[in-house]
């Protein structure tokens, strides 16, 4: 099993109907041990934030025809590019591709899944930047980022009842 034999495929927000089902499914397989965390059950809400954005970019990947994990962002607004509070000096490139959401089912970590979602998202894309947010308390997710050139620019905590989160910031394209 590896992440060369999985059939990767992309999706906009004119498709958020049709994959809805299959983000929040994956999502709760790949999150088992911790969808008791009310944070975690709201992540419903997030698939229709995202994906209500006109430029909403999905990649899912699939073993025959089961999704085992997915990818998502969508480009940030021009001048609210927030991660820029966390740099002095900010960098003079600002377009940047909010990088949301990155799922695994348990049965497909550590095949190269991960990587092969995150580079199939971001290799078409043609902002400056992306930035993401990754829980600390996953200290080898963020170690796989910082691999990808990925850095952690600072911390945040975007909901009251979310982790704090660390920042973390690449050029594009990835390294």
């Amino acid at each position: 099993m590896s992440a060369t034999g999985l059939d990767v495929r992309h999706f906009t927000h004119a498709d958020l109907p049709e994959v809805r089902q299959t983000l929040i499914d994956v999502h709760a397989d790949a999150l088992a041990d911790e969808m008791d965390d009310p944070f975690n059950q709201r992540f419903p809400w997030f698939v229709d934030h995202w994906g209500g954005h006109p430029e909403f970019s999905c990649v899912i990947a699939f073993e025959g025809d089961k999704a085992v994990g997915f990818a998502y962002g969508a480009p940030g607004s021009p001048g609210r590019e927030w991660w820029r509070d966390y740099l002095d000096p900010a960098p003079e490139k600002s377009r940047t591709f909010s990088y949301s959401e990155l799922a695994v089912s348990p049965k497909w970590r550590k095949k190269g899944v991960a990587e092969r979602l995150t580079r199939t998202l971001m290799e078409k894309r043609d902002e400056d930047l992306v930035v993401l947010l990754v829980d600390p308390e996953h200290p080898r997710v963020q170690a796989l980022y910082e691999s990808w050139g990925f850095r952690k620019v600072g911390e945040r905590q975007p909901f009251p009842d979310s982790p704090v989160y660390a920042v973390m910031l690449a050029e594009l394209p990835l390294k």
